[in-house]
């Protein structure tokens, strides 16, 4: 049993390892100017997808009969041996557990305070613009601020007054840009990956991710609303919605990267990106494939242990 237990605690840890390499990798290259923020958002997302599943389980399955130059990576393997031992290995999976466990009831939490919050049931819907695309659009005094509720079938909710602080092209833009949360599932992909944050709590990285795809889902969607000729409307929008005056949105754009989103705004450009996007998705893609690769290098056909 404990060196089933050591096996699967080393495949792990060297999966995690690569998978790290990935994510530092993601950093430096989402820090690079000049790609687009749609582009480094699914980097991220990949990234962190990346932590979560173990690609080279399933290649170490279909190819392990040809992968006899595989060898060991002996500094995890004999910590690996030491640490799944008796008390300590006791004592690692309590700590293991009781993270995820706070981590799984704060999520809960999270998840049922946005229901609590979303429009009563029974409450019409109306289209607030031609703009909606089908896309379900509310008005009540119960919103904080301009939104996206739902997860499989989101819809667009918006403060009761939000038309009194707006006019009709700002409104507009903000539209928009829930429109872009809203096609893209972006509450779907956030659920999936603090579920995955609930198994991975104790990474750093893991933490990154999420923040740095929080970051980069407001940014691209900013970037739909550039491409349809509206970013002056946006960026005057999330001015008057961050003026003292308009204190009942405070809450909603100080949680969506207000500060970030109107320096990029400001900065915004029609240039084609078309180049500098498909440079870095390629070096991105040849980074997770070397990861993979020497995940399997160092997993599959044989495992040494020091005993």
């Amino acid at each position: 049993m404990h060196e089933h237990v050591a096996r699967s605690m080393y495949y792990f840890s060297v999966h995690l390892l690569y998978a790290s390499l990935v994510g530092c990798a993601a950093w430096l290259l989402t820090s690079l100017r000049g790609a687009s923020a749609t582009t480094k958002y699914w980097i991220w997302v990949i990234s962190a997808v990346n932590f979560i599943v173990p690609a080279g389980a399933a290649l170490d399955k279909l190819l392990a009969s040809h992968l006899s130059w595989a060898h060991p990576l002996g500094v995890i393997g004999g910590p690996v041996w030491d640490m799944t031992e008796g008390r300590r290995a006791v004592l690692l999976a309590a700590i293991w557990f009781a993270g995820a466990f706070v981590m799984s009831i704060r999520l809960i939490w999270r998840v049922r305070t946005e229901v609590r919050d979303q429009v009563p049931a029974g409450l019409s819907y109306r289209t607030a613009s031609s703009l909606a695309a089908g896309v379900p659009v509310s008005f009540g005094s119960r919103h904080s601020g301009p939104a996206v509720r739902g997860i499989l079938s989101p819809c667009i909710v918006f403060p009761s007054g939000i038309k009194r602080v707006l006019d009709e092209r700002e409104f507009d833009a903000v539209l928009i840009h829930e429109l872009a949360h809203a096609k893209r599932r972006d509450n779907l992909i956030r659920l999936l990956y603090e579920i995955s944050l609930c198994a991975l709590w104790f990474h750093p990285l893991v933490w990154l991710a999420g923040a740095r795809m929080a970051l980069y889902r407001e940014l691209s969607c900013d970037e739909c609303v550039v491409r349809r000729a509206q970013g002056r409307a946006l960026l005057s929008a999330l001015a008057k919605l961050a003026a003292p005056e308009a204190a009942l949105f405070l809450q909603a754009t100080a949680s969506s990267h207000v500060g970030d989103r109107l320096a990029g705004l400001v900065g915004s450009s029609t240039t084609n990106r078309r180049a500098t996007n498909l440079i870095l998705i390629s070096l991105f893609a040849a980074i997770v494939g070397a990861g993979i690769f020497q995940t399997i290098a160092h997993t599959a056909c044989c495992f040494i242990l020091r005993h």
